[in-house]
């Protein structure tokens, strides 16, 4: 193997996903992700601190991205309809990554440890949220309560967007799930 190839990141990615996918999570070692990608595990590790990091690297892009939208909504905007154009951005950080989030998915929710996992990167995506919302005025409850409703959005449209036989993009189910949000708090 030579010292430097270009694209390493992105050849262990799909290493691993396509050995998490043929052996499963737990069956496959960093060893053989490395060799897969024709890569050593030192540069492995320069990369991600393990094996499940592959799975989760995307989570601070997503975190600077989601809270940069909501800082950037106007000032004047409500503090859900700051965070709603914030969903909108994320919408479309997702257009043209349906088939990893797909596979990566199917990896998660087969292991309960990555499940765990998942949810403590939703819950401190939450709390860098509800500093956004705080850095924008907006005082507790309401941040915390804003940013939790802002992640179950997220989740309830991402996780419809994966099961969306036509493929419609992830926008979509975001904005339907706020109008169904609005529509249930306005009900009572």
């Amino acid at each position: 193997m030579s010292r430097w190839q270009p694209n390493a990141r992105e050849r262990l990615e799909q290493a691993a996903m396509e050995l998490y996918g043929e052996r499963g999570f737990e069956q496959t070692t960093v060893a053989a992700i490395a060799e897969r990608a024709g890569l050593t595990e030192r540069t492995f590790f320069r990369h991600y601190a393990d094996k499940r990091e592959v799975l989760f690297s995307g989570s601070v892009a997503l975190q600077d991205l989601f809270t940069g939208a909501l800082a950037g909504a106007p000032d004047t905007a409500a503090p859900i309809d700051a965070m709603a154009a914030a969903l909108d951005t994320v919408g479309e950080f997702f257009r043209d990554r349906r088939p990893y989030a797909l596979r990566r998915q199917a990896v998660v929710t087969s292991n309960p440890n990555l499940r765990e996992r998942e949810l403590i990167k939703l819950a401190s995506l939450s709390a860098a949220l509800a500093a956004a919302l705080h850095d924008r005025g907006v005082r507790e409850p309401a941040a915390s309560l804003v940013a939790e409703a802002g992640i179950a959005v997220f989740k309830i449209a991402f996780e419809r967007w994966l099961d969306d036989p036509d493929e419609r993009e992830l926008t979509y189910f975001v904005r339907e799930s706020l109008v169904e949000l609005r529509a249930a708090t306005a009900a009572g």
